[in-house]
């Protein structure tokens, strides 16, 4: 009997001993696996993936910096006109017009795409909107406004107008951001990921402006009276914005 309770005693202080470093190993080894999980991104099975070693591009010179800021600017204050201007031709055109609702509707989704994309881009990088947006706003909604009473052809030569603008202000940044990818591909350097993404986003959305500007030119826009000095006083309102905005 006594030996009885002496194995029993001898096998409990065992598994307590047992237990004890298996919850001081489980105290050890659950945080080290908790900050490897927080480390990573989980799958949605539960694993967790095998992190990547991509070399890190090469950080933005101060003058990089201060033209990424600016242009960002400048484009996000222009898509915000540019959802203004097609928001007020839109009743007055499809009413005379109905045919060119799903134009309209067209043109408008991808121009309040854009102007999402560039909100996403200012608010991740810190980069505040132009000081003048509130004027930004009343302009667009009055040009817009007035193109669309003036009847379809006006409203059309005013898309021409702005997006001949848009264009030619996405052209000048697509040259200028390739030119650095050149200059670090010419040093064995590599382009920071996410500067390769926004060149790819404002090349497409360049081409976007730029097929508006077709349609425009389809739907009549040269028809408008009178032409020339409504188009030449857009643009030149643009450029001027485009100038002031780039500052401001």
């Amino acid at each position: 009997m006594i030996a009885a309770r002496g194995t029993a005693c001898r096998r409990a202080v065992a598994i307590a001993s047992r237990s004890s470093r298996l919850n001081a190993a489980h105290r050890i080894v659950t945080p080290c696996v908790n900050h490897i999980r927080s480390a990573s991104t989980e799958t949605a099975d539960g694993n967790v993936p095998i992190k990547s070693h991509r070399k890190p591009g090469t950080p933005l010179t101060e003058a990089q910096r201060k033209f990424l800021d600016s242009a960002l600017r400048v484009n996000q204050a222009g898509e915000l006109a540019a959802t203004l201007i097609y928001t007020a031709q839109t009743p007055p055109i499809v009413k005379a017009h109905p045919h060119l609702q799903p134009l309209m509707k067209h043109m408008y989704d991808q121009e309040a795409g854009h102007f999402k994309t560039f909100n996403g881009l200012l608010a991740k990088h810190r980069i505040r909107p132009t000081a003048l947006y509130p004027v930004w706003q009343a302009a667009a909604t009055v040009l817009g406004w007035t193109t669309g009473m003036m009847g379809k052809e006006a409203a059309m030569a005013c898309t021409e107008a702005v997006e001949t603008e848009i264009g030619n202000h996405y052209n000048s940044q697509v040259r200028e951001l390739f030119k650095w990818m050149t200059d670090l591909k010419e040093r064995g350097e590599e382009l920071d990921p996410e500067l390769a993404v926004l060149i790819e986003d404002v090349k497409r959305i360049r081409d976007e402006e730029l097929e508006h500007l077709d349609h425009a030119v389809e739907h009549d826009a040269k028809e408008a009276q009178p032409y020339e000095p409504l188009t030449k006083v857009i643009q030149y309102g643009c450029k001027g914005a485009i100038w002031i905005s780039e500052r401001v």
